[in-house]
């Protein structure tokens, strides 16, 4: 079997105990000002993101399939071509397909394309400011995008990290030798035993589908990239406060910088309802918010800048070694740029809260089918795949969107 790369973590989560609230919900709301200046509020067990933001989300949901490969493409339409290869070298890549073989599902072979985009809560090496832990690292951000033929329309399932679902057998990371397969696990622990190959191993063993390519970012690139686009803007209706991932930004317009913006996509203890649930749609908007930065900063009129970020970028990636060179994730992200926002299907895995600890969630098997269903026909999601979800009871607006004016430094907020 090929030696894997040791995995590369994104956005963490908090230094306290892992885990849904379960059935006790805060009352509190939360609050954000969408682009158009207009105030919309969340109290716990409101309905799902507004219209306009909704439509915003799904436009821009598409990016964090390789936020760092947006940077590519504007390195291409910018003439750099000559730098290919140096950041080419910046990339890590793992031989998923080489250390699977043929223990997994047989390739669709309708033309679409299923990516698995992946990140960590390790606070090994250079991550350890934000806790400590042995080195082992679980996925905290996990979700398939599923591209359709002529890349026309898409459907991007989150995966909560808590979610209870069967595990394969895979080769352990660290210690060698096989940890055996179970039938209940918590998701997020298949990448801390096997690393990027057991997590696309579960993804597969649960969805019956093949994963076609496989894309992780760190907590450190993810700082760095934020700061080489000089922070990120965002607006705030509402306090955000928790003490678990260092972030404590009054309600305003705030330009986060890289450990401000890391902050805010590992909170949960301090928005909404505490749950892992209301993360997954802070981490959504805030990509957004991301790739609004990436494609307005002026990147075309710096080529000293343009080239920082796509440095930062390629070198927060690991790819799987068919995806793993700059040309290739250029294509990736150029080919979904047109995709319309009618035509881009956003949902969180239908799960309830699960009859042996209500502070983890398992699947809704005959919602969850319908979800796989479609992925596997490349039809899109259908609305009532998510019914009865308690992501979808739980979920609501997203804390954070690019504001319209010009933002201030939140540095002494």
């Amino acid at each position: 079997m090929p030696e894997e790369q040791p995995p590369r973590a994104f956005s963490g989560a908090a230094d306290g105990p892992a885990g849904l609230t379960g059935s006790t919900r805060s009352t509190g709301s939360s609050r954000f000002t969408g682009s158009t200046g207009s105030t919309r509020s969340r109290a716990a067990g409101a309905s799902p993101l507004g219209a306009g933001a909704a439509r915003r989300r799904r436009r821009r949901g598409l990016a964090v399939v390789a936020w760092a490969a947006a940077s590519l493409v504007l390195l291409g339409a910018g003439g750099a071509g000559y730098l290919y290869y140096r950041l080419d070298g910046n990339l890590r890549r793992v031989d998923i397909d080489g250390a699977l073989g043929r223990d997994r599902p047989a390739d669709l072979g309708n033309g679409s394309m299923d990516v698995l985009v992946l990140g960590s809560d390790s606070r090994s090496g250079a991550n350890r400011a934000y806790g400590h832990d042995s080195g082992t690292a679980r996925s905290d951000t996990a979700m398939i995008v599923h591209l359709d033929k002529g890349h026309t329309a898409a459907g991007v399932v989150s995966i909560p990290r808590d979610t209870l679902v069967p595990r394969p057998s895979c080769r352990r990371i660290r210690g060698g030798g096989t940890e055996p397969a179970t039938p209940q696990a918590m998701f997020n622990t298949a990448y801390e035993i096997g690393g990027p190959v057991c997590a696309v191993k579960t993804v597969e063993k649960l969805t019956g589908i093949r994963m076609d390519h496989y894309v992780e970012v760190d907590f450190t690139g993810f700082k760095r990239l934020v700061d080489a686009l000089g922070g990120v803007p965002v607006t705030t209706t509402a306090p955000i406060h928790d003490v678990k991932s260092h972030l404590s930004l009054p309600a305003g317009t705030h330009q986060l910088d890289g450990e401000q913006a890391l902050g805010l996509v590992r909170t949960r203890h301090g928005v909404a309802d505490g749950s892992d649930l209301g993360r997954i749609e802070l981490q959504q908007a805030f990509m957004g918010a991301l790739l609004d930065r990436v494609s307005g900063v002026g990147l075309l009129d710096s080529p000293a800048k343009l080239f920082s970020v796509a440095d930062t970028a390629t070198k927060a990636v690991t790819t799987d070694t068919g995806l793993g060179s700059v040309r290739k994730l250029m294509g990736l992200a150029d080919s979904v740029r047109g995709l319309d926002s009618a035509h881009v299907r956003m949902v969180t895995l239908p799960v309830r809260y699960a009859a042996s600890d209500p502070n983890r969630v398992q699947p809704i098997e005959a919602r969850a089918a319908m979800v796989w269903a479609a992925l596997k026909a490349d039809r899109p999601i259908p609305a009532a795949a998510t019914e009865g979800s308690i992501a979808e009871k739980t979920g609501g607006t997203p804390l954070v969107d690019s504001p319209s004016p010009a933002p201030t430094p939140s540095k002494g907020d």
